[in-house]
């Protein structure tokens, strides 16, 4: 069932906010200007933001569960040229109709599978807020080294950014394949450096970074746990804030005292990467 319309409400006093705009806003489809309107309407609408960044989740989800087909070869009986006799050579306007007609049920189909389950992911919502603070495997593993190493000011990393060739070479060969940090630079964030750790089972490679005012965000990569989740999620342990998830053979676990909204644009970047590797 569709989530009831949001009422316009002016951000400037001549432009309402629509449903329409917050999923554009989510989709990143608006321009910068309006862009910029519905972030400060979102700041004074925390139940607003709320809904949003639930779609930007649920968007994160279905590329992690999409991408991979996008990248398959296209199957070797696949007719590449109509068969010759077929008739569309006869026919042309029945290709435009088909094309026509599939991207109307694709479009709607869409919609209104984003409106069905708006209602399930506030829900999850309600459920995820309700089990704050009991973070499980490698994601409360990766929130309690970012509270053990992060206000470190002396030693917060063995291997420092300046060496940061060395620190892949050294975290590839213990962990059996090649671990790399994200560039997050665009969003503000520094590379320190990183670290190993002892995980569950195994080695654990812990990458640190900094922003402009001092703040510091963790990457915790594991391989222990991989399989055992798949859609992204995110919990607290005390003050610290973790968005994980798990990506084939690789377990990745965002941690930093920043909030929800902050967190869910730094995961984004960095599955974007990670799917520009492979």
């Amino acid at each position: 069932m569709d989530s009831p319309p949001l009422k316009p409400i002016s951000t400037d006093g001549s432009k309402p906010v629509t449903e329409a705009d917050l999923h554009a806003y989510a989709d990143h489809l608006l321009d910068p200007t309006r862009h910029v309107e519905i972030d400060a309407f979102l700041d004074a609408h925390p139940a607003e933001r709320e809904r949003v960044d639930d779609w930007r989740a649920q968007n994160l989800a279905l590329r992690q569960l999409l991408d991979p087909v996008l990248s398959e070869p296209l199957p070797l009986r696949l007719p590449l040229k109509p068969a010759p006799g077929a008739g569309w050579q006869e026919w042309p306007w029945r290709s435009l109709a088909a094309g026509v007609a599939i991207a109307v049920v694709s479009t709607g189909s869409a919609w209104w599978g984003r409106g069905a389950y708006d209602g399930q992911l506030q829900r999850s919502a309600t459920l995820a807020a309700a089990r704050a603070g009991t973070l499980n495997g490698f994601a409360h593993r990766a929130a309690v080294a970012h509270v053990v190493y992060s206000p470190d000011v002396r030693r917060p990393v063995e291997v420092g950014a300046d060496q940061e060739q060395a620190l892949v070479t050294w975290l590839t060969k213990r962990m059996g394949t090649e671990v790399k940090p994200p560039d997050l630079r665009a969003l503000g964030y520094g590379l320190i450096g990183g670290r190993l750790l002892p995980g569950d089972k195994g080695p654990v490679a812990q990458f640190m970074f900094e922003g402009a005012k001092g703040e510091r965000l963790t990457l915790y990569v594991t391989r222990e746990d991989a399989g055992r989740e798949t859609a992204f999620k995110f919990g607290q342990d005390g003050p610290v804030n973790v968005f994980y998830w798990v990506d084939k053979d690789f377990g990745y676990a965002i941690s930093s005292g920043d909030s929800k909204q902050e967190m869910l644009r730094v995961a984004e970047a960095v599955y974007s990467q990670l799917e520009a590797r492979k």
